[in-house]
């Protein structure tokens, strides 16, 4: 019974769980010792099912809640017996320990169920592995817990206790107790106390099926964990007392982790998928709760959580999914921390961060370890709006590439500094397989095992001696492994493994330490694995292989659907393969017993395939097309579930086993009945008895039968008999709409025949019903996946899905397994993922071994009990002779590799093809000696004369073929398009950006020019488009403002004054510009007369002003003349400013290097300024180059135009020689040569001979290489092909110009043709004349030699001058790139500062900027006080002016001038004015009824106070001037307006007094913290320039620029050297004598003003004496002309009555204005006449037009008729087109004659001695020139 204080008042329920389910306590067996005090078999569990753990705030109740609340609830109290309360619960003593053997899951039978060793390690597990001392490691492996010592190798296990698995374990801070968490329904954590290793405490209910993670708090005493789906729970635990403390639902999804601050305990955090989650335990109203605040990501993505880190001020760092660091804040992200250049801390998710020595240390997915500084992290912050921040580690260790680290635990050896990694890497201290076990074997000669997994390894193992021995790494992963049986390999060294990609692996293994041992060979192991065999039967992953019984065939099955089969004895030749239904799953050959050698093939659809063993052939490899095996003879079961009829038999067995014992039952009573009968004498039964034997039960409807819609697919199996087989299935299906519990056609194993062999019969239609069963208990959701047997098949060993192993005991020869009955049972791999997948024992039946898919390897000592233990040790096989010496198979690594049938198919297509291409090849070789034929014919055909030729369309025998024929060409061209469309994009995709990559930033190319009789040669710079810093200018980031004393210098005194006085001085101006549009316009005589009575109006007022404002003025320049006197202190604005440029640029010459260097303002530089900087050298740079690219380019064009000149020369020449002898002929000069560097431009220009022209030899190339004849001649000639000379095109140098030049030339030079006429011997004028064209033409040719080398001697100076130039340019271009890199480096450096400056910046612009409101603030509210003082005044005045003129008024001696003086000055309450409507109308009643109630009371109170003086002020005294009365009434009223306005003023003064105090002290908080933001800006500026500094520069000097000399001779260390220019030497130099120019014209100045104060000061004291004495005579004129000192501004405030002229004006202005409108009106009148006068005359006018017209149109008519009598008149006389034709002709003949006679003059020129022919002017130039002109 649980106790009272037990209750859970949680939702006003009671601590009792659901009736249905027992406790989870209810098994154990408590000691004798104290525990029965505490727990009884019965105890509860403190949660409920109804329990709703989530809560909307976030909270928890406390233990209060949970354990003391009273029991009252919202709900129906359950029923409860009374009880007597217990006051105190007692506590657990600490010396209380759990008895291990009754918490752990025991096997059913066996006592011993711990494993001899384990191999593997579940690296998915999170947090599995802890340290407990520097030799101990703790990890989970499956049900078990590995205590490892790692230095002597050595484990120790501890049992699960509920027998479903550990889901967490935790160490305690002291190394003295952990906690391992387990799985189950309502799994325990039980503390262990290390290292006695004695169950400590239990705590019990914390969740509902398992644990996720465990943590203790940093001072031991309190525990967190959190559950697993469903509920997700996390509880505190006072784990000593094995009470919970706080608890609540952590979230909706899974939770990774929970851990303590370690400086906090009251603040916790747990992460998990998308989530981080802060809690905090707070005491509350209602008790101490668990709030939780979950953690928003805001703009950043959001990622699972898997590794983070407490700080010790609060914050929390994380990691993220993308390799981010997260620092949050609060519950929020503070900022994101990457690498420079915005990479990620890893590449991969970040599974652990840690804190270790101010170092914060990160793991992650990637393999690398790296370290990052703690301040730098801590203090981190946003900088922009991006919110990252890029920091770099301090130090990284890169594990491997491959590897995934999951944790790190740091060994506490003192003074060393080790970590232990949990990772997926098999290359650390520990090496296991990460992931599943894909396969397991056993050696069948000794104890060796190797596996294989989805981690690409193959791996063996020593299990006697507890060893691994050795390991191969492949790029693809192991599916299945088998151990070669001693018929293949008599020393059991051989391992095939299958892979994921198809291929078959076969190893040798081998002892190496049996090889010959070389000298430089690495260390020697225990074992070696060589590859033997490698090939590739399969396309996918190789799932199934088996030897047969005999060893000589080899079966291997996949997921392809194929089972393969290879000849051992012939080195496994293929023999073939054939298809199956299904994927499959097993492969197993029939035992020795059988009499025919078959292999059972388990498909994973359900079908169960037979076979014979294949017959070897010997077949010619060469004439095999396929290896698939036609007519293989194959007997299939199609498996049907029988699971519904199974059952539906049981049922019916049960109920005939339950009637007969009923039978039985009846009988017994009937006999006893009988007996009683006999006994009492009674000869009948009674009718009772006999009706109640007639009444049977009425029986219930029999199970239905059940068959699933889909095929159960088999797990494992294996022969039972010839033909016969066990199989285990798995099913999960839905019947009915209600998923079917556990799993369909678990449970059983199914006794199944084969039916007859078939050949080619369709499998899918076959359906089988086993014919016999056996029933397995506790399998309904847990079926079979692996069963092996011992050797003398004595036991049965099972591999559940659980991950439990179960030991069947049979008799011998059962293979029918009919003592299938009792088993021994243990939970041996993880219940949830640990699926046992292989299951083996040892050859001698010693060992069972298994592997399972939570990556564990178990071995257990079977027969422990009976043997007596003996060290073993696995005996590894000799090495065979010369296996050194053997060849390694090449390996097939490419995973798109042929399989041996798509190998095969590829050889016999190819085949195909060869022979496919030979016969094209003759058919091309006879289609070409027809195509030889039809050309000779066609030959023949035009030998023949042209009447007997033949058409070339007679030769079509059919139109239609060569249309089909084209159509097929062109058809076959499109889809060659097509097919190459995708590949002619690729590569202009491919060029494309080759040319944006290499040609597109080219802006010109090198150019080479050469000389053309020497060997120099320039070249011009290979340009590059300008950078990107000389494009644009970068805005700055953050322009600094000007400092105070230059903005004052710029704005002046007057600016913000300006600034906001700038719309008056508009509309000002807007004023003035349109009274100078008004005064433009001429004025009226009306206007005349109205402006000069304005003017006397004017006038009259303004000589009444004038007086006041001669006073005003004058007081105003007394002000400011007092205003302009200087302080003593004063110093001239000027000599401020002297003094500061002084300072800045004369006072300080301090180095950059000294550490008390200022940088001044205008020396201040930022990266925009240096891109700037940069940008200019870079576009001053490239415009130097491009001019000198220009000049080279028009040098090169200089010598094409120079080579076309010489062409068109030595053409000249060449004609000139052909008229002279030979040996007069002078050597023609060679035409210079284009080289292919001097016009690169042609390299990319070609045409059909160029494409002809490389087609050829490229042709001729690989004849070349064919005949192996000429192998270096195939590339001559070829290099300069493109500038070769063609027809006309490209290669032709000489251009239009150039062939316009040399036509004229000869036609110059061209002789004139003598007619064919008959050979005559010369006369003696011939012969003078032929003498004379000789030396003419040697002239000539002397000339144009002369001419050419001219013209290379001038082109070659010109090189030579222009390459003289770029050696210099070339010399400053070096320097501009020196400069170059360091402005790059500068830039680069400055970048690095930009944003902190930035900050820096902004921070002293906002300062500044608010300094500046706040002082214009000050001057704005010192302006309003000023003039609100002003206006005071002005009111007093006013006030002083109103009684002065009412006692003027009042005169002398009036007798009631005191009682009027008492009415003006009478006190008078008058009621406020109310300013708007609106406020009267939101007033209260309550304060409008106080303000009365007061104002009544102060109206009393004046009225007591002054009973004495009561007078009547509304009547006016008899005698008394009613006037005067009157006046003193309004007086008074104004008066009290003057009181009152001074009252509002004087409130507004002191209201701008405070807020002037307020902002003063605001200013001078400002000013601070401007100082000190300068300051830290100026810190940060001598820190850029001190790293400026240390930047290298380099300058190139000459020996004759350094004047540092030491004895006559440069030092070789020069670092003391101070390196400047002579023009700042210079300027040095100059400054001395400046200075001291400047000192004597000082003191000369000084001098003098010395002289001029005295000076001012006398005249000073004169002027005082001066004015006191004009002060005294006005005095005494005032006195003898008034009687008395008065006031003149009172008697010059005269005026005239402004009301009555502007009356007159009035009257003025508007009869101007009615005489203006009547002659306005008079006009238009006027007007109108006009206009109908004017319309009258164009009517007239349009009148007589239309006579005109009529009088035209009958004289047309007249005309028209006369015409159409005479046609055909045109055509009597002569034609026009005959009369142009004989104009065409006499012009042709004129044209003639005159060429006649200018050849005959000619020809008269040419007989007289020196004529020389001048081309004759044609006059029909001028003739054709005419007519366009015209």
């Amino acid at each position: 019974m649980k106790e009272p204080d037990d209750q859970d008042t949680e939702e006003g329920q009671s601590g009792s769980r659901s009736e249905g389910k027992p406790s989870s306590r209810s098994n154990l067996k408590p000691s004798d010792d104290t525990t029965d005090d505490f727990f009884t078999d019965g105890e509860e569990s403190y949660l409920d099912d109804d329990l709703d753990l989530e809560d909307m705030n976030e909270s928890t109740h406390s233990s209060q809640e949970y354990f003391q609340a009273p029991a009252a609830s919202q709900e129906p109290p359950i029923e409860v017996k009374e009880e007597p309360e217990v006051d105190v619960k007692k506590k657990l003593s600490p010396t209380f320990y759990y008895n291990y053997l009754e918490l752990i899951s025991i096997p059913r039978v066996s006592a011993e169920p711990c494993p001899s060793h384990s191999f593997g390690y579940d690296c998915r597990k999170r947090a599995n592995l802890q340290l407990l001392d520097n030799n101990t490691l703790l990890y989970v492996a499956g049900n078990q817990m590995v205590l490892l010592d790692f230095k002597n190798k050595t484990q120790i296990y501890l049992q699960s206790s509920s027998g479903q698995g550990i889901g967490a374990i935790g160490v305690h801070p002291n190394k003295t107790y952990f906690a391992v968490a387990e799985k189950g329904s309502f799994p325990k954590i039980i503390i262990y106390e290390y290292p006695s290793l004695k169950p400590y405490r239990i705590l019990r209910d914390g969740t509902e099926k398992a644990y996720a993670y465990v943590d203790f708090n940093d001072e031991g005493n309190l525990l967190a964990s959190v559950g697993c789906h469903p509920d997700y729970t996390i509880t505190i635990w006072d784990w000593k007392e094995e009470q919970p403390i706080l608890r609540t639902k952590a979230f909706s999804q899974d939770v990774f982790k929970v851990t303590f601050n370690p400086d906090n305990d009251e603040q916790l955090t747990t992460s998990g998928s998308g989530h981080i989650k802060f809690w905090e335990m707070a005491f509350t109203f209602t008790g101490l709760k668990l709030q939780g605040s979950l953690g928003r990501f805001g703009k950043t993505s959001t990622s699972d959580i898997e590794g983070y880190a407490e700080l010790p001020d609060g914050k929390v760092l994380s990691g993220s999914e993308w390799g981010n660091l997260l620092l949050w804040e609060g519950s929020l992200i503070k900022v994101e921390l990457c690498r420079t250049g915005m990479k990620s801390c890893h590449n991969g998710s970040i599974n652990q961060i840690m804190l270790d020595e101010g170092e914060v240390i990160t793991a992650g997915s990637d393999g690398c370890i790296r370290i990052w500084d703690f301040e730098t992290i801590d203090t981190a912050d946003v900088i922009d709006d991006t919110g990252l921040l890029e920091i770099e580690p301090i130090n990284e260790l890169l594990v491997d590439k491959s590897v995934n680290l999951f944790s790190l635990i740091k060994m506490d050896e003192v003074g060393n500094n080790f970590w232990l990694a949990q990772t997926q890497d098999p290359e650390c201290l520990f090496s296991f397989h990460s992931g599943p076990i894909s396969a397991l074997a056993v050696s069948p000669l000794t104890y060796l095992m190797a596996t294989t997994a989805m981690d690409c390894s193959v791996r063996v193992y020593d299990f006697a001696s507890k060893n691994p021995l050795v390991q191969m790494k492949f790029k693809q992963g192991g599916t299945s492994l088998i151990w070669a049986p001693r018929s293949v390999s008599v020393s059991a060294s051989q391992i095939v493994v299958g892979f994921q990609d198809g291929v078959v692996r076969i190893f040798e293994l081998f002892d190496p330490k049996g090889l010959t041992v070389f000298a430089g060979r690495k260390k020697i192991l225990d074992a070696e694995l060589q590859l033997k065999y490698v090939f590739k039967p399969h396309t996918e992953e190789v799932t199934a292989l088996a030897y047969e019984r005999d060893g000589e065939i080899l079966a291997t099955g996949s997921e392809d659907k194929t089972v393969f089969f290879f000849d051992v004895e012939k080195e496994y030749k293929p023999i073939g393969f054939f298809n199956t239904p299904g994927p499959i799953c097993q492969l197993m050959w029939s035992p020795a017993n059988h009499p025919e050698s078959t292999l059972l093939i388990i498909c994973e659809n359900g079908y169960i395939l037979e076979c014979l063993c294949p017959t070897i052939k010997d077949v010619d490899d060469q004439n095999v097309v396929t290896f698939a095996i036609p007519d293989m003879l194959l007997r299939c079961f199609h498996f049907t579930s029988v699971k519904s009829k199974i059952l539906r038999f049981m049922e019916v067995q049960r109920r005939e086993k339950l009637k007969m014992l009923k039978e039985k039952e009846r009988e017994e009573r009937r006999r006893k009945l009988a007996e009683e009968r006999e006994a009492f004498g009674e000869e009948e039964i009674p009718e009772e008895v006999v009706s109640e034997e007639e009444e049977e039960e009425e029986e219930e409807p029999l199970p239905e039968i059940f068959m699933p819609p889909t095929p159960s697919p088999v797990l494992c199996g294996f022969y039972s008999a010839p033909g016969k087989f066990w199989v285990s299935l798995l099913l999960n299906d839905i019947f009915d709409g209600v998923e079917l519990s556990g799993n369909y056609d678990a449970g059983f194993l199914y006794h199944c025949q084969f039916p007859s062999y078939l050949r080619n019969s369709d499998f899918q239609k076959q359906e089988n019903e086993p014919f016999d069963f056996r029933v397995l208990e506790d399998t309904e959701d847990n079926p079979i996946r692996a069963i092996t047997f011992s050797n003398d098949h004595t036991m049965m060993f099972c591999g559940m899905r659980n991950g439990a192993i179960r030991v069947y005991v049979l008799s011998e020869n059962d293979p029918f397994l009919v003592s299938l009955k009792d088993y021994w049972h243990f939970n041996v791999h993880d219940n949830n993922y640990g699926s046992i997948k292989s299951i083996f024992s040892s050859f001698d039946d010693q060992y069972l071994l298994t592997a399972g898919e939570d990556g564990n390897i178990f071995v257990f000592d079977v027969f422990s009990e009976f043997i007596i233990q003996k060290e073993a040790k696995a005996k590894v096989p000799s090495p065979r002779f010369g296996i050194e010496s053997e060849a390694v198979p090449e390996d097939i690594e490419d995973p798109k590799a042929y399989s041996i049938e798509n190998a095969r198919k590829k050889r016999e297509h190819d085949k195909l093809m060869r022979k496919v291409e030979e016969i094209k090849a003759h058919k091309r070789e006879q289609i070409k000696i027809l195509r030889n034929e039809f050309w000779k014919l066609l030959a023949l055909n035009k030998e023949l004369p042209t009447h007997m030729q033949f058409q070339r369309t007679d030769f079509n025998i059919d139109a239609k073929i060569h249309a089909e024929i084209h159509k097929k060409t062109s058809l076959k061209m499109e889809q060659v398009e097509k097919e190459l469309a995708w590949e002619k994009q690729k590569f202009e995709l491919g060029l494309k950006k080759l040319q944006d990559r290499f040609r597109e930033p080219l802006e010109s190319d090198t150019i080479v020019v050469y000389a053309i009789q020497s060997d120099h040669q320039i070249a011009s710079y290979r340009l590059t488009k300008p950078s990107k810093y000389s494009k644009l200018k970068r805005p700055s980031q953050s322009e600094r403002r000007a400092s105070k004393m230059e903005r004052f210098e710029k704005e002046g005194p007057g600016r913000k004054e300006s600034q906001r006085d700038t719309g008056g001085s508009i509309s000002l101006q807007e004023e003035s510009v349109m009274e100078k549009g008004k005064k433009f316009h001429p004025r009226t005589l009306s206007e005349i007369m109205v402006e000069n009575q304005i003017e006397k109006t004017k006038k009259l007022i303004q000589q009444a002003e004038r007086a006041q404002l001669k006073i005003l003025q004058r007081k105003k320049e007394w002000e400011e003349l007092y205003k302009s006197k200087p302080d003593d202190d004063y110093e001239d604005p000027k000599d401020v400013q002297a003094i500061k440029e002084a300072q800045t640029f004369m006072g300080d010459f301090n180095l950059k290097t000294a550490p008390d260097y200022k940088i001044p303002e205008h020396m201040r530089i930022n990266a925009a300024k240096k891109e700037e900087e940069l940008g200019f050298l870079d576009s001053m740079a490239h415009g130097k180059k491009r001019y000198m690219n220009k000049c080279i380019l028009s040098l090169r064009d200089l010598k094409l135009a120079v080579i076309e000149e010489i062409q068109c020369l030595v053409q000249e020449l060449k004609n000139i020689q052909s008229s002279i002898p030979a040996s007069k002929h002078m050597p023609i000069p060679q035409v210079p040569q284009i080289y292919p560097e001097e016009v690169p431009e042609r390299r990319f220009q070609y045409d059909e001979e160029t494409l002809l022209r490389f087609k050829r030899k490229q042709k001729k190339r690989q004849e070349a290489k064919s005949s192996s004849k000429q192998s270096g001649s195939g590339g001559s000639g070829g290099g300069l092909g493109f500038l070769k000379l063609s027809s006309g095109k490209e290669g032709d140098l000489t251009t239009r110009d150039s062939l316009s030049r040399s036509s004229k030339a000869s036609a110059f030079l061209e002789l004139p043709k003598q007619t064919e006429f008959e050979k005559a011997e010369p006369g003696d004028v011939e012969l003078e004349i032929m003498k004379r064209d000789e030396v003419k033409h040697l002239y000539m040719q002397q000339f144009l030699c002369n001419r050419i080398k001219e013209l290379t001697v001038t082109f070659d100076a010109e090189l030579h001058l222009l390459r003289h130039q770029k050696l210099k340019l070339d010399t400053k271009m070096k320097l501009s790139d020196l400069h170059h890199v360091t402005l790059f480096q500068e830039m680069l450096l400055l970048k690095n500062f930009e944003k902190q400056e930035n900050i820096l910046q902004e921070r002293v612009n906002s300062l500044d900027k608010e300094e500046q409101d706040m002082q214009w603030k000050i001057n704005e509210t010192l302006k309003e006080m000023e003039e609100k003082k002003n206006e005071i005044t002005k009111l007093q005045e006013q006030e002083k002016a109103l009684y002065a003129g009412f006692q003027s008024a009042l005169g002398e001696n009036n007798k009631f001038a005191n009682f009027l003086m008492k009415v003006l000055k009478k006190k008078i309450k008058r009621a406020k004015k109310k300013e708007t409507e609106g406020d009267a109308e939101d007033e209260d009643e309550e304060s409008e009824e106080s303000s009365e109630e007061e104002s009544s009371l102060e109206s009393d109170e004046d009225a007591s106070g002054s009973e004495d003086d009561v007078f009547d002020d509304s009547i006016c005294p008899t005698n008394c001037d009613v006037g005067l009365f009157e006046l003193a009434l309004q007086l008074r009223e104004k008066r009290l307006d003057i009181e009152e306005a001074l009252v509002e003023e004087k409130k507004i003064v002191d209201n701008l007094k405070k807020e002037y105090d307020t902002i003063s002290k605001k200013v001078k908080v400002v000013a601070t913290n401007l100082n000190a933001a300068e300051e830290a800006l100026e810190a940060y500026q001598r820190e850029k320039q001190q790293r400026l500094n240390e930047l290298l520069v380099v300058i190139p000097l000459k020996l004759h620029q350094i004047e540092y000399v030491v004895f006559g001779e440069v030092p070789e260390d020069l670092s003391g050297t101070l390196v400047f220019s002579n023009h700042s030497l210079d300027r040095l130099q100059e400054r001395i004598v400046q200075l001291q120019e400047e000192n004597a014209k000082q003191q000369k100045l000084n001098k003098e003003c010395r002289e001029r104060r005295k000076l001012l000061t006398r005249e000073k004291r004169e002027m005082a004496k001066t004015i006191s004495k004009m002060e005294e005579t006005v005095r005494e004129l005032m006195i003898s002309k008034f009687g008395r000192v008065i006031d003149l501004e009172a008697l010059q405030t005269l005026s005239v009555n402004t009301t009555l002229e502007e009356l007159k004006i009035k009257k003025l202005r508007k009869e101007l204005s009615n005489a203006k409108e009547i002659r306005m009106w008079e006009e238009k009148i006027a007007q109108v006449r006009w206009d109908l006068m004017m319309k009258t005359k164009e009517h007239t006018k349009k009148l007589h037009q239309m006579n005109d017209l009529c009088l035209e149109k009958k004289k047309l008519d007249s005309r028209l008729n006369t015409l159409q009598n005479q046609q055909g008149n045109a055509f009597q006389g002569p034609r026009k087109a005959d009369i142009v034709a004989k104009q065409k002709v006499t012009e042709l003949v004129q044209t003639q004659s005159e060429k006649i006679t200018a050849l005959k003059e000619e020809i008269a020129l040419l007989r007289k001695k020196g004529g020389l022919i001048l081309p004759p002017i044609t006059p029909m130039q001028e003739n054709e020139m005419k007519p366009l002109d015209a």
